[in-house]
């Protein structure tokens, strides 16, 4: 049976400003559970209706109706963990580094978080209008990709300012990727869902590229701000493994 105390506190991290003052963030799903178990991060507890067969450290068994009661999820899991959010990394100014300017989607960030995680980006950096990381929704979306990233939020402008990397920017009219010749090291920057990158940050912009249009009558008006960092990143490193191959 789960007290009102633990109730309480599991239902307020749904919100940002709960998270940051308990320090803790909401896992839903056994997978994405046991994954973040053989990570770095923090397990604080795990309430589960079936056990777990590790050896985790404050598992508590409960009923599926206590399930319903904390999960976050239209149809619950058989588990849900709070693990401790992780202090913030240095970040690392070589190699690929993707940064997001005001990307609001928990969905968006979550695959992009992923998509980093798949494409062996390192440091993602964001704006500190971009949707929090330990968004219950983004953290689904991740699948366990959140214990492998190295997230920061930061002022955009300010740390673009401060690098001697090539700021690549994804603009509609920017320079064909599939023309242009990738670096290993540098920054790409994707923008808002609906207002693209900021006037502030397109200023330090060192190079706007494009994905082109195909279809017949080129009325797509943009692409998913997640799918174009997925068409991207690929480019990326394509270009890396040509020029690996070259050498």
């Amino acid at each position: 049976m789960l007290s009102k105390s633990q109730i309480k506190l599991i239902t307020s991290l749904k919100q940002k400003k709960y998270r940051q003052q308990h320090g803790f963030f909401v896992v839903e799903g056994v997978k994405t559970i046991k994954e973040l178990l053989q990570s770095h991060l923090v397990l604080h507890a795990l309430y589960t209706t079936e056990p777990f067969n590790i050896d985790a450290k404050n598992e508590v068994l409960i009923s599926e109706t206590d399930l319903k009661r904390i999960s976050f999820l239209t149809t619950p899991n058989t588990a849900l963990a709070i693990f401790e959010i992780p202090q913030p990394q240095p970040i690392e100014k070589k190699g690929l580094i993707v940064a997001l300017d005001a990307v609001r989607d928990p969905g968006n960030l979550g695959t992009i978080i992923r998509l980093c995680d798949w494409f062996g980006v390192k440091d993602l950096v964001c704006s500190n209008e971009t949707v929090d990381c330990f968004n219950p929704k983004v953290v689904q979306a991740t699948m366990g990709s959140i214990a492998r990233v190295a997230i920061n939020y930061i002022d955009l402008a300010d740390f673009l300012k401060s690098t001697n990397l090539p700021i690549f920017g994804a603009f509609m009219e920017g320079e064909n990727v599939y023309a242009k010749r990738l670096p290993e090291n540098g920054i790409l920057v994707m923008g808002n869902e609906a207002n693209g990158i900021s006037k502030e940050v397109e200023a330090m912009i060192t190079d706007k590229i494009a994905i082109p249009r195909f279809g017949d009558l080129q009325a797509t008006e943009s692409l998913n701000v997640a799918t174009a960092t997925a068409i991207l990143l690929s480019e990326f490193r394509r270009g890396n493994w040509q020029l690996a191959m070259n050498d």
